[in-house]
């Protein structure tokens, strides 16, 4: 082996590399060797869990503070038997975020559970190997395995019953909770709160969704009429019932309501339409939530679940800035989470403000219905085109299996992913400079966030300020959808926008694309400013490298939060389901560690280490 930085070992030699690491990472473990631990990974290495060995998701920078965090957990869960995961996407050289390395699935185990991972090793310029980053995961709880495929149940309980009641009945009685509680209620019924709960299901807990709207996929349904999905279909598919192979590349929107319903009944989730949450609060010496739930028709009932999961989303309800004028304006105002067509307005002017996906999406369903419609820009905004937009994806899209392309997407700590995504956002750029140039001659202000990561960091960070292009960037440019800049309007007026130098833009309808509130708002609306206040900010990265508050437990006890794309729900829900899992089989306590969000370091982090942490 030669004494050079890309240095790539032939495959024999790489799995021997990778063998030898995991032999020397287990024993050094056991031993509690943290000089021996640290001497495996690179001086920035990186360990992040999910749930695996420290029932939490936490990442952890810097070879020292990692051997000391994994000595720490290891002797609470003992590790052992690290392999490279048999049946599986097999050892192979990629580059990941810039950097050449050798990734390779893992498998182990724990006391408890049955565990995967990824390991990912480089070059140390003497001959060697060191890890870049280990991901450790944990996949499910030893004595509590889901009942799929060879462990299917027989149906014996409902077949041939003569004369008793059949399976339908039996679904029936069980959505009803005529007679009991649920130990689970999940309130939202899109694409997070039916992954988690078809999770809870096969790990047998007892899951209620309840969902505002009156039919199961309206959340879908419900939104603008030309709507598809942004990204591929081979990214979006459901725990246990992935998209038929006959489906298009991108969705659309009702395509995927109709799924979601058609989910809910396959995988037998108890689902209540037309049911909001109205009020709840937690019973510290009960452990259980008291909460209400009024249906449509007014009439209430009062439920004492364990565990509360908030799907509804990162973002909640729409936000309505105070706007100079407003009250004034005499035509039809409408926030965008409400528009659905723009066939009423043909022959009529319409505004839009706001400059991310609704509103680009607004205004271009707008003119192509006929109307005279103009785009208002209060901020600057990240712009991708269509295409270049499959690069974020570009993972599902190597070959490996959708269960293995999930795993490699939880293998992306936050350091990792920051880097990953400035490269990708620097050649979408490249891509779609047409595009870009065409909107800045229009005065079109762009920005790709404070760090150039580009939209997908903006959806983690803020939840917005980004458009997928699907061709209205040609019409702004072409002209054809004016552009305005909301610094140069005075106010609203009865007929319009009246701008700074006196001129009046016509407006029969304005369309307020302009965002949402956070969960935080949500919580202390329903669960009061004390719950509230005790989770914090949730979604957005925190100091410690992962999402506030997602996917694990908070602040508050049993108050549990999950929103995401249809992938992201789909990976993180198995997760969710088995922290819930293990705090009902008492393997894991209720409460979060240290009250939730901590930085994950033993030691004090390196300054290299904690700038890798700073959004």
């Amino acid at each position: 082996m030669v004494n050079d930085d890309n240095w790539r070992p032939s495959e024999i030699e790489s799995k021997q590399a990778l063998v030898q690491w995991l032999i020397g990472f287990e024993v050094a473990l056991a031993s509690g060797d943290a000089a021996a631990l640290a001497g495996l990974f690179q001086a920035d290495g990186i360990w992040r869990d999910v749930v695996a060995l420290s029932w939490h998701l936490r990442t952890t920078v810097e070879r020292t503070a990692v051997a000391e965090a994994l000595i720490q957990e290891g002797a609470l869960t003992k590790p052992k038997g690290f392999r490279i995961a048999e049946d599986r996407t097999p050892p192979r050289w990629v580059i990941r975020a810039g950097t050449d390395t050798l990734e390779s699935l893992i498998a182990f185990e724990t006391e408890t559970g049955r565990c995967s991972g990824v390991l990912r090793l480089v070059p140390d310029g003497k001959g060697g190997m060191l890890a870049w980053t280990l991901i450790t995961n944990l996949d499910e709880l030893k004595g509590f395995e889901e009942p799929t495929g060879d462990r299917r149940p027989s149906g014996e309980n409902y077949s041939r019953s003569f004369g008793g009641n059949n399976w339908l009945d039996m679904r029936n009685a069980v959505s009803g909770y005529a007679d009991r509680d649920p130990t689970v209620i999940v309130v939202g019924g899109g694409q997070a709160g039916l992954a988690v709960a078809a999770r809870l299901g096969q790990l047998d807990i007892d899951t209620l969704i309840v969902d505002r709207h009156d039919r199961i996929g309206d959340n879908w349904r419900k939104r603008y009429h030309s709507l598809t999905l942004h990204n591929e279909v081979y990214a979006n598919h459901f725990p246990y019932m992935p998209f038929p192979t006959t489906w298009p590349t991108y969705v659309p929107k009702d395509k995927v309501a109709n799924w979601f319903e058609s989910y809910a009944d396959a995988l037998e989730l108890n689902f209540w339409t037309g049911t909001e949450l109205a009020h709840g609060r937690y019973d510290d010496k009960a452990k259980c939530w008291t909460v209400t739930l009024r249906h449509g028709d007014g009439s209430e009932r009062v439920m004492r679940p364990k565990h509360l999961i908030f799907a509804t989303g990162a973002n909640t309800r729409p936000l309505i800035p105070d706007l100079p004028g407003l009250d004034d304006f005499a035509g039809e105002i409408s926030h965008s989470e409400g528009y659905t067509t723009g066939s009423a307005w043909k022959g009529k002017n319409a505004l839009v403000l706001g400059t991310g996906n609704s509103g680009h999406d607004s205004a271009h369903d707008l003119y192509e219905s006929g109307a005279e419609v103009s785009i208002i820009q209060r901020g600057s905004s990240g712009i991708i085109s269509l295409e270049s937009g499959t690069l974020l994806y570009s993972l599902y899209a190597e070959g490996p299996p959708i269960d293995d392309c999930d795993l490699l997407a939880t293998a992306t700590p936050y350091p990792v992913l920051v880097r990953g995504f400035q490269l990708a956002t620097a050649e979408m750029q490249r891509r779609d400079k047409r595009i870009l140039d065409g909107l800045r001659a229009k005065g079109f202000k762009i920005d790709f966030g404070e760090d150039e990561t580009g939209i997908q960091m903006k959806y983690f960070r803020r939840g917005g300020g980004y458009y997928i292009d699907v061709g209205c960037c040609d019409l702004i440019i072409d002209g054809k959808i004016p552009l305005m800049q909301w610094e140069n309007i005075e106010c609203f007026i009865p007929e319009g926008a009246l701008l700074k130098d006196g001129t009046i833009v016509p407006a029969d309808l304005l369309i307020l694309a302009t965002g949402y509130r956070g969960l935080q708002d949500l919580v202390r609306d329903l669960l009061g400013g004390t719950v509230a206040d005790r989770v914090g900010p949730i979604w957005g990265f925190g100091e410690d490298g992962e999402l506030r508050n997602m996917f694990r437990r908070t602040g508050q006890e049993g108050l549990w939060f999950t929103a995401g794309s249809l992938a992201m729900s789909r990976i993180y829900s198995k997760y969710l389901a088995l922290q819930i899992k293990a705090c009902e089989e008492g393997l894991m306590p209720l409460e979060a560690p240290l009250g939730g969000n901590i930085i994950h370091s033993v030691s004090n982090p390196t300054a290299k280490a904690k700038a890798m942490f700073r959004n």
